[in-house]
């Protein structure tokens, strides 16, 4: 089954080196968003098997996104990558507390995301 992820930055660039990350392990069926509240839209709408998120963006954060997933019913159990550069860990345990899967620092390696997706995959498969 191909999983559909949604990439969730303020960045374009960063949704690039994500999804060109994502691509050379192998996942090809990506949509992108460039903030929580665009990115809850296109979960709604066009559905999506698996989000990575950015903390920091504008409109809607992360974090706020994360949490709105976890109380939107049909989509709330969407297996959830953040990705940051905020790494202190209060900010850990925030994103924790919001029920993200996992938690990766930017920068990060392709190797790095695929271990972080293949840990989230084990305890929560998708479909």
């Amino acid at each position: 089954m191909a999983i559909k992820f949604l990439v969730v930055d303020d960045s374009l660039t960063m949704r690039r080196i994500v999804i060109n990350a994502l691509k050379s392990i192998g996942y090809d069926t990506v949509i992108e968003a460039g903030d929580g509240k665009e990115a809850f839209g296109k979960l709604e709408s066009e559905g999506a098997d698996f989000l990575i998120s950015d903390w920091n963006m504008p409109e809607m954060n992360g974090l706020e996104l994360v949490k709105m997933v976890r109380s939107a019913g049909s989509k709330s159990d969407i297996p959830i990558l953040m990705v940051t550069t905020r790494g202190n860990k209060t900010d850990v345990l925030e994103a924790m507390q919001a029920r993200v899967n996992n938690y990766i620092i930017k920068p990060f390696t392709p190797q790095a995301l695929k271990e972080k997706i293949d840990q989230i995959l084990k305890t929560a498969p998708v479909g």
